[in-house]
């Protein structure tokens, strides 16, 4: 196996822990989920993504806020009126950077096996 190649696997997957971690709870899918049938501009209230999810307001801003530091979600505010909406330079582009990687290593092991 390419030491090259794994290492940079692993730095793959170093890079993308937080945003696996904030997208791997099925809740914070169903908040993603609700913020992608929402209007992105303004973006959506808290009680809007309750009002989907039927998850309690502290659940929600709770998960929000992992989101939000994961840099998956950005929030807009406006006086006192907070609007969330998917990040435009969203941190999720990582995963499509370790999926890549995973095929690449995906790819070395069955030359490999078909070299034995």
């Amino acid at each position: 196996m390419d030491q090259e190649l794994m290492n940079e696997l692993a730095s793959q997957f170093k890079n993308s822990l937080k945003v696996l971690n904030a997208v791997g709870a099925e809740t914070r899918q169903a908040i993603l989920m609700a913020l992608l049938q929402g209007p992105q501009d303004p973006g959506m209230r808290v009680g809007e993504i309750r009002g989907i999810t039927h998850f309690s307001r502290p659940a929600v801003s709770h998960h929000l806020r992992i989101l939000i530091e994961a840099e998956i979600v950005s929030v807009r505010k406006e006086g006192t009126r907070n609007y969330y909406q998917l990040d435009s330079g969203s941190k999720l582009m990582v995963l499509k950077s370790l999926v890549n990687g995973l095929e690449k290593v995906l790819a070395q092991c069955e030359r490999e096996a078909g070299i034995l």
